[in-house]
């Protein structure tokens, strides 16, 4: 422990991003980003937004941003609550919504970052085991001793498995735990599953939260955003200005919005996402993985005779980077993330070679 560090510091385990190569040449599998590039609608408003007065701060509250997300969802601006990427937007809604003396709830399979936040803030929380084909079951979140919690978080679709529930599921969740707040994160729903968005109009517990990271091709501009009664908004506002009142710059808020309002173009290149997925899922299956049912950007796999951290360093050796998580129940599993078709295509040679060895 360095002697300067604060003594919260020194117990923290943080989150590990997945790599980032250097190599041009890396077929680059491992961290869910859209293999095609962003709308030119959003590249025209950035370029512009270059031409702006960069020495003016931009606007603290991306009132044009919230409307764009607002038109696009089909609710109100003041409904809206925007960040730098939804990463940023759960950590304030970790600090501003779940931190009430009760332990949180989430899968025991989801996104690492949940436990993180945890530590982060001082969050007591306990996870609930997914069934044995790795879904959650609403059951075990509305059972009466289940209800005494302070706050439910999940992934929908859940990552890294890829599977999602239904809305009439999460409106269950909702109706039995009227006293906690629900936050659904909705990184992965652009690609197959149903947004519970439209149950924010009559459930004023639940938040759902997305990015423009993945289905928009977004990323590197790290734009999140979250969708919630007028109440549970302004908590997200009270902590963000607590903490930074100019979280997007002025090119992250002109080509976010650009991107939600191309609509035409959002649609096309989800489309060939999921047909890739579902290509990709066919070709590994005839190479005998098991491949769990995806509704995102991704697809999680194992191969019975396999050791799932073998096979990650056999793609390495060869290029090609796919994401490993060292963890009970889903250690021999691979999250590969949906490239192009080429990507694919080296992918499912380079697997046909390993597993044949």
């Amino acid at each position: 422990m360095n002697r300067y560090w604060s003594p919260a510091v020194e117990g923290l385990d943080p989150y590990v991003p997945g790599e980032q190569p250097r190599a041009a040449t890396t077929v680059k599998l491992n961290t869910n980003e859209n293999p095609y590039a962003p709308s030119p609608k959003a590249i025209e408003a950035m370029t512009a937004a270059a031409a702006d007065d960069l020495r003016l701060y931009p606007d603290p509250e991306s009132f044009e941003l919230k409307a764009a997300i607002a038109e696009a969802l089909d609710v109100t601006p003041a409904n809206v609550f925007v960040g730098n990427g939804s990463d940023e937007v759960l950590a304030h809604a970790f600090r501003a919504l779940l931190d009430h003396g009760l332990p949180i709830r989430f899968p025991d399979v989801s996104y690492s970052f949940y436990p993180v936040y945890c530590g982060l803030f001082g969050i007591a929380y306990e996870t609930v085991p997914l069934d044995d084909d790795f879904g959650i079951r609403v059951d075990d979140y509305i059972d009466e001793k289940a209800q005494d919690n302070g706050g439910i978080i999940f992934p929908n679709p859940n990552a890294p498995t890829g599977r999602a529930l239904a809305v009439g599921e999460i409106e269950r969740l909702l109706v039995s735990n009227v006293d906690s707040v629900v936050v659904v994160d909705e990184a992965y729903v652009d690609f197959g599953a149903d947004s519970a968005v439209s149950l924010t109009a009559t459930y004023d517990n639940l938040l759902v939260v997305q990015t423009l990271s993945k289905s928009r091709a977004l990323a590197g501009l790290r734009v999140g955003f979250a969708v919630g009664s007028a109440g549970l908004v302004e908590a997200l506002g009270r902590v963000k200005n607590s903490f930074n009142s100019y979280p997007l710059s002025r090119f992250a808020q002109a080509g976010a919005a650009a991107a939600m309002r191309d609509v035409e173009y959002f649609e096309s290149v989800r489309g060939r996402i999921i047909a890739s997925r579902e290509a990709l899922t066919t070709d590994l299956e005839q190479l005998g993985f098991t491949v769990l049912p995806s509704k995102a950007n991704f697809v999680f796999a194992r191969h019975p005779d396999r050791v799932g951290a073998d096979l990650a360093a056999a793609l390495r050796e060869r290029g090609i980077l796919v994401r490993h998580f060292d963890k009970p129940r889903i250690a021999d599993f691979l999250r590969i993330s949906i490239g192009t078709d080429a990507q694919c295509a080296v992918l499912i040679k380079a697997l046909r070679e390993i597993t044949a060895a």
